[in-house]
């Protein structure tokens, strides 16, 4: 997505980092980049502003439930294996289990 004008961040960028902005998980430098492109540029404002919702509806409904660390820290190896472009692994990082496990054999 893009809006057409010039920007001197990129919407693609601001889009692929746009949970690291909205998390506060990025340099202050960054951030600030991130505050003046979604200041003038809409189609991302309106981006990130669905985004921001549906994250509090999230927290409103699921904010109680504790994650286990070893979960997160599968979650987020798994996200940075997809941002790095690499082959994503063939077993299920939530539960560990392969992706022909639950498929019946002949």
């Amino acid at each position: 997505m893009s809006c057409g004008d010039p920007h001197e961040t990129d919407c693609s960028e601001v889009l692929d980092h746009l949970y690291e902005f909205l998390d506060h998980e990025m340099p202050d430098g960054d951030c600030a980049k991130f505050e003046v492109h979604i200041d003038e540029c809409s189609p991302c404002l309106e981006k990130y502003g669905l985004e921001q919702a549906v994250k509090k509806l999230v927290k409103r409904c699921c904010g109680h439930d504790d994650v286990p660390a070893d979960l997160r820290s599968k979650v987020m190896g798994r996200i940075e294996l997809i941002r790095a472009g690499m082959a994503v692994p063939d077993h299920d990082v939530v539960t560990g289990t392969s992706p022909d496990a639950a498929r019946p054999r002949d």
